[in-house]
């Protein structure tokens, strides 16, 4: 004879349980969404490019801790005067009509190889997976769907981050904060990968590197695109110079 088994109740439903139709406050979603954007573990390929770091390390022109921290400071200074105005642009204007503008402006001022690559490998990596994991914005999947297949399309970084900014709800300060924030924490990242520096030596830099950052932040913020500009030539020749390595552990 078969029994029937016993049927035990379920736990009552967390909030925010797809099945059991309660979810948290919009604000609140959106938080963990703008959190989550700057999550290291976000699989963008950021962690595959140094910014030309490899580079410049094979170059001689970084050979002690200090030339490190010069490189990473001029770094973030071409990109708050080259991306930030990029990123901001799109963030208030967060429209498909807006990122094709910026995307191909930004496509024309790259001036090598190497960095426009990453970017565009970059920038595509960031919006597939944004399309694919904050569902609850439903035009971000509409945008980019729209936008494959285009030959006029490259999906270039900075502008692609602004507009996710944008779609999140993200403040225009706040988004060019967290630009330099990730390109901060990748620049750290790479050296730490490439022997420069220990993990906690790393840590310590990015901390007191930040506040220098604030700095770069407070002289570019909320510029638009049209006047994005180098401010550090030799670091684009640098970075231009990857592909002619011997070795090398990064795509930039």
């Amino acid at each position: 004879m078969v029994l029937e088994e016993e049927i035990v109740p379920m736990a009552d439903p967390i909030e925010g349980d797809e099945r059991s139709g309660i979810y948290p406050s919009t604000a609140s979603r959106m938080q963990w969404s703008q959190w989550q954007l700057l999550d290291s573990i976000l699989p963008t390929g950021g962690f595959a490019h140094s910014f030309g770091l490899e580079s410049a390390v094979q170059s001689r022109l970084i050979s002690s801790p200090e030339d490190l921290e010069t490189f990473i400071i001029h770094v973030l200074d071409n990109t708050g005067g080259l991306l930030l105005p990029f990123v901001y642009t799109a963030t208030k204007s967060p429209d498909i009509e807006t990122w094709h503008k910026l995307d191909q402006m930004l496509n024309a001022t790259l001036t090598n190889e190497i960095s426009r690559k990453a970017s565009m490998s970059q920038g595509s990596a960031l919006f597939r997976v944004a399309a694919s994991v904050f569902t609850e914005i439903p035009s971000l999947k509409t945008i980019r769907d729209a936008s494959l297949g285009s030959k006029n399309i490259s999906c270039h970084h900075a502008p692609i981050f602004g507009l996710i900014c944008g779609l999140l709800g993200i403040d225009a300060e706040t988004s060019q904060r967290a630009y330099l924030f990730i390109t901060l924490r990748d620049l750290v990242s790479a050296a730490t990968r490439l022997n420069l520096v220990g993990p906690i030596g790393a840590s310590v830099m990015q901390h007191r590197i930040s506040a220098l950052a604030e700095g770069v932040l407070g002289r570019w913020i909320d510029r638009p695109a049209e006047e994005a500009c180098q401010t550090s030539p030799l670091l684009d020749v640098v970075q231009g110079c990857h592909s002619y390595l011997f070795s090398r552990l990064f795509c930039s």
